[in-house]
């Protein structure tokens, strides 16, 4: 199987042929992601019942608004297949919204709010302020290669604590973690999938690449 370059821009063979993608398709930007990783060359499945979890190799978890996924997740009878299909190695990438849900805490939900964990992280929701303290900034991501990246914060989540098994990829000049990974699983506070920025998404596949093996 060939292996993904990393760069801004997708390369002409950078996904094996069969790789399947999911995106959660219940709410926020999936559109967004699912014309990122066709770009890429991926086969992009929109996920919202159960059964559909086993048609795919990894999934995207969008931005959007946590809370509301969570309860059309479990309207959908999907969290709880979902949270078995991350236990069972599944590789999953959140933006935003995403982050939140694969977080194992989430320190501010709404009352009763449950995200599907696998992140050992705690996180905060709107820890930047509302959608007017919206904000871009360049970061540095060696994991990544030496180009910053060009991140857009809206409304997004920090991560405050993270545990052993996970593992920062990216912080503010002050500190506070916006990117991390942990096994088969990576989270971001922002959104490469509105900027052009096909990194992130390269850098996943390369995880579904490795698992498929």
């Amino acid at each position: 199987m060939a292996i993904l370059s990393v760069g801004t821009r997708p390369a002409e063979t950078a996904v094996p042929p069969g790789l399947r993608v999911g995106v959660l398709a219940l709410q926020g930007d999936f559109r967004e992601h699912a014309q990122v990783l066709r770009k890429l060359g991926a086969n992009v499945y929109l996920v919202r019942r159960p059964e559909e979890l086993d048609q795919i190799d990894g999934l995207v978890i969008p931005g959007g608004e946590s809370s509301v996924m969570d309860k059309l997740a479990r309207t959908f009878g999907l969290a709880e297949p979902l949270r078995a299909a991350i236990r069972g190695g599944l590789p999953v990438y959140g933006t935003c919204a995403g982050l939140i849900m694969l977080a194992d805490t989430i320190l501010d939900g709404m009352n009763g709010q449950q995200g599907f964990g696998g992140l050992d992280i705690a996180v905060r929701r709107n820890a930047f302020g509302s959608q007017t303290a919206s904000f871009e900034t360049d970061l540095d991501i060696p994991a990544l290669g030496q180009e910053p990246v060009h991140a857009v914060f809206i409304r997004a989540p920090v991560v405050e604590t993270i545990g052993a098994r996970a593992t920062a990829l990216a912080s503010l000049d002050d500190g506070r973690c916006v990117a991390v990974e942990q096994g088969n699983l990576l989270g971001t506070s922002f959104h490469p999938e509105i900027t052009g920025e096909y990194r992130f998404h390269q850098y996943f596949l390369q995880k579904l690449v490795a698992a498929a093996r």
